[in-house]
């Protein structure tokens, strides 16, 4: 069975960024693998801690159950998403401690997020967690730049955003950053924002973002690795597709699904209901928006 790793490799190699779905109610992860298996392409599964600590996803144990009770390792892999150093509400983490937790379960790639650090303490967090998760084979992402959308309060206009290019990932920096961290993918802003987690927010739609996409090619070119693109919900279509091409190998989709989910609950449905929508978005991002279906085959063979 090939590994995460050469399956991301191979997807940067094709010019395809492979979606992976965020697990915020432990209920969605049914329907997500099985829309990936019917549309016979290939996904992460992924939790992040936010779905556990803000949403439904109960914890990283929860979640690999939940995912190995459905497994299909021709189309799905498990992954660690967003483990922040400081996290959105200015807290420190204990991010080893959740990261070795989630190797242990069987996890087979994890991310550590030390982007609100200084550039030196980010290398250092991330050489620290690639030395520890390299150790068993397991691939690491980490993020330099600053995606925005989780933090408290409101964001800036997103136009003011894009075109100050405020908290854009540096190509000096990030060339650097590769280079002495040893991450194997990484995240990247663009121009790409987080859906708000909020109370009051959490169940807006998204701002349609784009994508500085010359900016990107640089990036790719200075970095030589996968590129990973969060925030994938609510991005142009055609920005999306252009930036596969561009280096990015990764696309994480959360809000789009999961509200969805929580949609179907409000209006009275049960969780079949709710499981049967997430399927049909998913279904729908992988073949309409992604333009993935059948794809597995040139991945993992």
């Amino acid at each position: 069975m090939k590994n995460t790793r050469d399956i991301i490799l191979k997807a940067r190699e094709l010019g395809l960024g492979i979606p992976a779905f965020n697990v915020a109610h432990l209920p969605m992860t049914e329907p997500i693998i099985r829309a990936v298996r019917d549309q016979d392409s290939f996904a992460l599964v992924e939790v992040s801690r936010i779905d556990w600590v803000k949403f439904g996803a109960k914890s990283p144990a929860a979640v690999i159950a939940e995912f190995r009770a459905h497994d299909d390792p021709r189309h799905v892999r498990i992954h660690l998403d967003h483990v922040p150093v400081i996290d959105e509400d200015q807290k420190k983490v204990d991010y080893r401690a959740i990261i070795e937790g989630a190797i242990a379960l069987g996890y087979q790639s994890v991310m550590v997020d030390a982007s609100r650090l200084s550039l030196e303490d980010n290398i250092r967090v991330t050489r620290e967690i690639s030395d520890l998760a390299h150790r068993t084979g397991i691939p690491v992402e980490s993020e330099l730049g600053a995606v925005l959308g989780h933090e408290a309060g409101p964001l800036p206009p997103y136009e003011e955003l894009f075109k100050s290019g405020k908290g854009f990932t540096r190509s000096d920096e990030a060339a650097r950053f590769v280079r002495e961290s040893g991450c194997d993918w990484l995240s990247v802003a663009i121009g790409n924002i987080h859906g708000a987690v909020g109370e009051a927010t959490k169940d807006q739609k998204k701002v349609e973002a784009r994508l500085a996409l010359d900016h990107l090619s640089k990036l790719a070119e200075v970095t030589r690795v996968p590129l990973v693109l969060h925030g994938g919900s609510g991005i142009r279509q055609e920005d999306m597709l252009a930036s596969m091409k561009r280096g990015i190998a990764k696309v994480n989709v959360g809000t789009e699904i999961r509200q969805v989910y929580e949609q179907a609950l409000k209006a009275g449905g049960n969780k079949k209901a709710a499981q049967d929508a997430v399927y049909a978005r998913t279904s729908s991002l992988i073949k309409d928006w992604f333009k993935l279906t059948g794809i597995r085959g040139s991945l993992t063979s």
